[in-house]
């Protein structure tokens, strides 16, 4: 399911747990119910009730794909649990392209103003923990098994009771409200997982702000085959008398912003990134004018990210009028220390390496536009894969022209494009660069590193599923590479 983030798989290769009990295996969840699943993993340990970190990870990946009614589902589970979503203030953000960017420069510049900042956002990296954070900390192994434990307990209480689970993003979803709960954030910064209408972030009552960004057409198989259908459920997120800013965009999608806007009698303004005047751009940052800020800074390479941090913005400027404690001060020193990685992430120099998550064409155009605007003419050494469910030939198409050469690989996904396949791909867009299939990411970057000069440029996109392997490599290959 989309927005549930990595394979179980991924997971169990990190290999965080202690000397406790094996956690249950993929094979011990198939040999009994999910109610007989859940009591096994709460009551096999003598002297109480505990979850090990990876017995949490194998309850949240291990659940089955539930009914249509999945909020209804969800709320049943928060009911449980005491509604810990309720009494928060929330800044909802949704969107195609650039929501945990602009996620990521919100929390920020609500760090600078002094607040206690909570951070949910999908999919992950490398571990779970990166989606829960309090003022930039990730939670910890422990709390985090200890509250998917208050979860798996409540399931256990539904599942006796004939309902199903929920969803396994609903899952992760709970454990993020209670995280943020018994904290006592003073706003928290939640990312939708998918969509929103139908969302697990969306049974929040209210929000401080709703934030929409850049709307393109991905999940189609869920959200629609049209930009206005996908729009529509972005707008989900829009509440009754509410505030919103959205990233200006195809009048198409912003048409759906402003009909639901004036049903649910909401406030709108609309962030206009191309207002912005980029003084200097480079693959550390930019520096630009906006509106009456001058010389703004943010650490985030890529023109794209201008756009983004003017949504930011506009949106922070929404909560100060709210009474948050926002100033200039804070807005300028939030969009510099602003980090996200995965997107236009410089990862090597000498030669230039790029790893860029995005996974569709509206994100690929912004990809080439930003390697046009640092590069100019310079020929790029693309390192691709995808998958299978993505529109991947018309990201391909963008980035045929700007070519040097390809590498295809297969990301670590059941879902993952054969690299062969995608090389036969590249091929039919009429690409005279050579191409080159890969089985996995590692062994493409060991070639592409043997064969270029520092004076190139390695830019590695298709899908978030590559990004860790792309910084283990340079974690520990790389430098072995340069001896």
């Amino acid at each position: 399911m989309p927005g549930d983030g990595k394979l179980p798989s991924d997971e169990k290769r990190l290999g965080v747990c202690g000397t406790v009990p094996r956690p249950l295996t993929q094979y011990d969840w198939k040999q009994c119910s999910i109610l007989g699943a859940v009591h096994l993993l709460l009551c096999r340990h003598k002297g109480g009730f505990f979850l090990t970190y990876n017995e949490a990870l194998d309850f949240i990946w291990s659940t089955p794909s539930p009914s249509n009614e999945r909020i209804s589902i969800l709320n049943r589970l928060l009911e449980e649990l005491g509604n810990p979503q309720k009494g928060m203030k929330y800044v909802h953000v949704g969107g195609t392209n650039g929501k945990g960017s602009t996620c990521a420069m919100l929390s920020s510049i609500l760090r600078c103003a002094g607040y206690k900042t909570g951070l949910f956002t999908s999919p992950h990296l490398n571990t779970i923990n990166e989606r829960f954070r309090i003022n930039g900390e990730l939670i910890s192994d422990d709390e985090f098994a200890e509250i998917t434990k208050l979860v798996a307990e409540a399931c256990e209480r539904m599942t006796s009771r004939g309902y199903p689970r929920p969803t396994i993003f609903g899952l992760i979803t709970a454990v993020g409200y209670i995280y943020f709960k018994r904290h006592k954030c003073d706003i928290v910064v939640l990312e939708v997982g998918m969509g929103g209408r139908l969302d697990a972030t969306n049974v929040i009552d209210s929000s401080e702000v709703s934030v929409i960004a850049s709307v393109g057409l991905d999940h189609t198989e869920y959200l629609g085959s049209t930009l206005r259908q996908i729009a529509a459920e972005k707008a989900g997120i829009i509440k009754r008398d509410g505030h919103v800013v959205c990233y200006s965009q195809t009048r198409e999608v912003e048409r759906v912003i402003e009909e639901e806007c004036k049903k649910q009698n909401a406030s709108l303004l609309f962030a206009d990134g191309d207002k912005a005047v980029i003084k200097s751009t480079g693959v550390h940052g930019s520096v630009f004018d906006f509106d009456r800020y001058r010389d703004l800074e943010i650490s985030m390479p890529g023109l794209f990210q201008v756009k983004n941090a003017v949504t930011a913005l506009v949106a922070a400027e929404v909560l100060a009028d709210k009474s948050w404690n926002i100033d200039q001060a804070c807005i300028r020193q939030g969009l510099k220390s602003a980090r996200w990685p995965g997107r236009f992430e410089i990862v090597g120099e000498n030669p230039t390496v790029i790893v860029d998550g995005t996974h569709n064409p509206q994100g690929a155009a912004a990809l080439m536009e930003s390697l046009k605007a640092l590069f100019g003419d310079k020929k790029i050494i693309f390192i691709t894969g995808f998958l299978a469910d993505k529109d991947y030939g018309g990201s391909i198409e963008l980035a045929v022209p700007l070519a040097k050469s390809f590498y295809t690989v297969a990301p670590s996904s059941g879902r993952a494009v054969d690299a062969q396949r995608l090389k036969n791909e590249i091929a039919l867009h009429n690409s005279t660069a050579p191409i080159k299939a890969y089985p996995d990411i590692p062994s493409a970057l060991r070639a592409a590193m043997r064969d270029v000069r520092e004076d190139d440029v390695i830019c590695i996109f298709g899908t978030l599923y590559q990004v860790s392997e792309v910084h283990s490599f340079f974690r520990e290959e790389f430098i072995s590479l340069r001896l």
